[in-house]
């Protein structure tokens, strides 16, 4: 018998806190994809998630009721000259990476973030000469895939597990580039007119 698997893609809550810091926790501990070395307290990351979900998407991706993965977009920069720019991350749980799950996700994420009238997004990602343990280039591939391209690299700006990691910043296009650009629109007013 064949059993169909249903991925919902929905907005996250501040309830899914806990579901989404339990994702995030082995990403600081074990990797080097963030440079945090300390796991949040779960009100601090409610409060981190509190401050992105005024204005932008908080993705979060369930299977029968499970949470495997998140994706948000927040401020690229506070000058009003960057608003158009949004700057995307996305974490999935380990037993759903390699399943197109991250595709999915942030295709819903560019989707909200097109019709917000974003029009570039950019991902700060870790990046190394040579892959260990902690580091592969596997979300710089991932993103490419997607049609994001290099900008920039900056060399040895992450010190994690004894040893320096490299950032480089990959950025995509949603669309042209009208002058002058129309108003930003937030999230919120999206979903409004999606009700």
């Amino acid at each position: 018998m064949w059993r169909v698997v249903v991925i919902e893609i929905c907005q996250a809550s501040l309830e899914d806190a806990k579901e989404l810091l339990a994702i995030y926790a082995p990403y600081v501990e074990e990797t080097a994809i963030t440079f945090e070395y300390e796991v949040p307290s779960l009100d601090d990351f409610r409060e981190r998630m509190k401050h992105i979900m005024r204005f932008y998407p908080y993705l979060v991706a369930k299977k029968d009721g499970v949470i495997l993965g998140y994706a948000y977009a927040y401020a690229f920069h506070e000058r009003a000259a960057y608003q158009w720019l949004a700057e995307v991350t996305i974490y999935l749980a380990k037993a759903a990476r390699g399943k197109g799950l991250g595709r999915k996700l942030y295709e819903e994420l560019e989707a909200y973030l097109k019709q917000m009238g974003v029009l570039n997004l950019n991902a700060c990602i870790a990046s190394t000469s040579k892959e260990d343990a902690h580091l592969t280039n596997a979300s710089q591939k991932f993103h490419e895939a997607l049609g994001y391209h290099l900008v920039v690299c900056f060399h040895k700006t992450g010190y994690k597990f004894e040893r320096w990691y490299d950032m480089i910043w990959m950025e995509k296009a949603l669309g042209e580039h009208p002058t002058p650009p129309k108003a930003l629109r937030s999230f919120q007013e999206i979903l409004g007119e999606e009700r």
